[in-house]
């Protein structure tokens, strides 16, 4: 069996946990997961646990604490409070049967946006004291940052929270990621002083591989000529450019296509052509 990480991360964004999947995940060299505490109605811990209790040991295992249940049945509802953190790392830990490789702070912008800067940069040092000490007791390996939009969590980082040195960062990657998004990514890697190996990426397709944008890309600019490849696969092969990232959690239930993104990691990047995109976005329309 294959166990080399390959830079892929299983995410459970959108699927079950699947014991077959996770076996295939392996024997590709697969050796990451990704999930969240709020994930499949705050079940997915359980559920991994009772699905593959025996494999999960092989896998670096990642998830994400941020949002809790409503007390209403409504929709979670997002919370910085250092005290549910802390909650729902232990409870992570204890639904898993082992400690998380790491925790991230999920979407902390949704508590940023819209405070002034000494506001938001007390409540992001609070939360992240709350995931260190998580560290410290053994809950979790590291912890990290996970932002859909990194723009609020740099400015307030700028204002005086640089102190708090996250271990990863999880940041969205690819060619949807638009140029404002990926900017702040990249500024923000650089204040924390976050090195590429550290930096997962989420999301390559946006969701979906069956939008019709997808079939009209034509993206053979960025590979040399004797490269033969989908659509798909160069767009997650491009995922880790933009920004630049060790690894990309992607949500699939299809061992097929796993075994296709596994593959487009062996594909050779033209740097000039990336360099090029990134200026082109840059200066928009």
């Amino acid at each position: 069996m294959c166990r080399a990480d390959r830079g892929v991360v299983l995410g459970l964004h959108r699927s079950d946990p699947d014991r077959a999947l996770l076996e295939h995940a392996l024997n590709l060299g697969v050796s990451g997961i990704d999930t969240a505490y709020n994930y499949r109605g705050f079940t997915t811990h359980r559920a991994l646990a009772r699905t593959a209790a025996d494999l999960i040991g092989d896998f670096t295992l990642s998830t994400k604490v941020g949002y809790f249940p409503s007390g209403t049945g409504e929709r979670p509802v997002h919370s910085l409070d250092p005290d549910r953190l802390r909650a729902a790392v232990e409870r992570s830990a204890e639904d898993l049967g082992r400690s998380p490789d790491v925790v991230f702070l999920h979407n902390p912008e949704l508590a940023l946006t819209g405070l002034d800067p000494a506001e938001a940069r007390e409540k992001l040092a609070v939360a992240s004291m709350a995931l260190a000490d998580s560290v410290r007791s053994g809950l979790c390996k590291a912890w990290g940052i996970a932002t859909w939009d990194p723009r609020p969590v740099r400015a307030a980082i700028e204002h005086g929270a640089a102190s708090l040195q996250p271990g990863f960062l999880l940041l969205r990657a690819g060619l949807t990621v638009a140029a404002p998004i990926l900017d702040a990514a990249e500024h923000l890697c650089r204040i924390l002083d976050i090195a590429p190996e550290k930096r997962w990426g989420m999301s390559p397709f946006s969701g979906t591989t069956t939008d019709p944008a997808w079939s009209a890309l034509d993206l053979r600019a960025f590979f040399a000529a004797d490269q033969e490849c989908s659509t798909p696969q160069a767009a997650f092969r491009l995922a880790y450019e933009l920004p630049q990232v060790s690894r990309v959690a992607v949500s699939t239930s299809n061992s097929t296509h796993l075994q296709e993104l596994v593959a487009a990691t062996r594909l050779t990047i033209r740097g000039e052509a990336v360099s090029r995109y990134r200026n082109l976005v840059d200066k928009g329309p």
